[in-house]
């Protein structure tokens, strides 16, 4: 086979570099020196990954105290809880974990709502705390619990489903780049001057710096051509994919959903336990020491596991 590596094209030595800050999360990122051909090529690409593969976090589930549904009124709010719900859909997490979280909002009138008062699980973090939620205009107690998850692209509530009484699904959108266009210009490097530079015009949602974007973009591109010289197995892929695909939706499973007792499930609740994962990464001598269970409880949650493939750990 041809040695490629004393060939200039697999020799990049262009860097990248944030060209211009505009602020509110907007940079103009520069790539620079290209070879000529390479700006459209290496641009184009990183603007499709960075509007449509980036992961991020959002909220996917709401459920207010004592209203069923959106178009139920609640005494005290200014608003709908329609507008409440599309208030929601705006507010920007970001998410140091791929599992399930949980975000709270309790809060007592006469108040201005706003996303700051939003409490949430450890490895996610509110970034646009300025955000209006709602307005209480009386002394009102407005409580709101919601779920989180991570994903790229968008997720639609009639792609997701809930088995929570009222709890209503919300539109999530995951990705974290807001806005991307780019522009390709000729650069000189000595006297050769047929050199491209590419300017990446990238707008975020803050979660993540548009650098750090453009930097998770290639490694993704980086991954899907390494498939094409370094090929992995596509059967080894696909059953690695299953396997950790049912784990993690296993995993997510929130204890209710176990269709456990409700004595039990209430019971784990209140000893901090949510999900499959915190059963399965807990012994199960200090689950049994939760006021209310006991060997009995451990041996019937097990056997409910199992009957999912999953082991609680070794005693």
């Amino acid at each position: 086979m041809r040695d490629l590596t004393k060939y200039e094209a697999t020799n990049p030595i262009f860097t990248t570099k944030v060209a211009q800050d505009l602020g509110a999360n907007h940079q103009i990122v520069e790539l620079n020196p290209l070879l000529q051909g390479f700006g459209h090529t290496i641009g184009n690409s990183l603007r499709r990954v960075l509007l449509t593969a980036l992961p991020g976090s959002s909220i996917t589930a709401v459920k207010f105290a004592h209203a069923s549904h959106q178009y139920t009124s609640v005494e005290g709010l200014s608003a709908d809880l329609l507008d409440v719900l599309l208030n929601l859909k705006q507010v920007v997490l970001k998410a140091d974990t791929d599992d399930e979280g949980s975000l709270r909002l309790q809060v007592k009138g006469p108040k201005v709502v706003t996303a700051a008062d939003i409490e949430v699980d450890a490895g996610f973090e509110v970034i646009n705390k300025d955000l209006f939620i709602a307005e209480l205009v009386n002394k009102d107690e407005f409580n709101i619990e919601m779920r989180a998850r991570s994903g790229t692209g968008f997720l639609t509530i009639t792609d997701a489903q809930t088995e929570r009484v009222g709890e209503l699904m919300v539109d999530a959108i995951f990705s974290p780049v807001i806005n991307v266009s780019y522009k390709v210009e000729a650069t000189r490097v000595g006297r050769v001057t047929d050199y491209d530079k590419v300017l990446l015009d990238i707008t975020t949602n803050g979660s993540i710096t548009p650098l750090e974007a453009v930097n998770q973009a290639a490694q993704i591109l980086a991954k899907q051509f390494e498939q094409i010289f370094n090929p992995v197995d596509a059967e080894e892929v696909d059953t690695q994919r299953f396997v950790n695909a049912k784990d993690n939706k296993i995993n997510l499973l929130t204890v209710e959903e176990l269709e456990l007792p409700t004595r039990i499930a209430n019971a784990l609740r209140r000893g901090g336990f949510k999900t499959v994962a915190d059963l399965t990464s807990t012994p199960p001598e200090k689950i049994a020491k939760i006021k209310n269970l006991g060997e009995k409880s451990i041996d019937l949650i097990a056997e409910v596991l199992a009957a999912k493939g999953i082991k609680l750990l070794e005693k």
